[in-house]
């Protein structure tokens, strides 16, 4: 057997928000491919269908269970952006000082709740 070196696990790394932003960013992009996509065909498709199908769809997402999988989709959304954003302006060579990546890696998630909250307010005030 070789004397190679093992890949570090998590036990050896030490907790960071950076981490949790990464975590988000996967299972929202996830979460939008996945739901989104199921979502979108549905409507597309009740769409189609004319106005019976329309206003079943339109039931199901004016639904809690709907508003919940729209907020989720919207959160995951904004989520995914805000995070891309991080990303970018760490692939131009900016923001990768320790205390710069900590604040952005907090502020991510918590510019992405505050934009979804602005956005189902202004959706759910018209």
């Amino acid at each position: 057997m070789a004397n190679r070196p093992l890949s570090p696990h998590l036990s050896i790394w030490k907790w960071g928000p950076h981490m949790l932003v990464s975590i988000l960013h996967r299972v929202s992009g996830d979460g939008l491919a996945l739901v989104g996509l199921g979502v979108l065909v549905w409507w597309l498709g009740a769409l189609a269908s004319g106005p019976e199908a329309y206003g079943q769809f339109q039931a199901v997402a004016t639904s809690i269970p709907g508003y919940i999988v729209l907020v989720g989709l919207s959160w995951a959304f904004f989520n995914h952006l805000m995070s891309g954003l991080r990303h970018f302006v760490l692939d131009i060579g900016a923001g990768y000082e320790l205390d710069t990546n900590k604040m952005w890696s907090i502020a991510s998630p918590i510019i992405a709740i505050l934009l979804t909250v602005a956005f189902w307010a202004l959706i759910l005030i018209k």
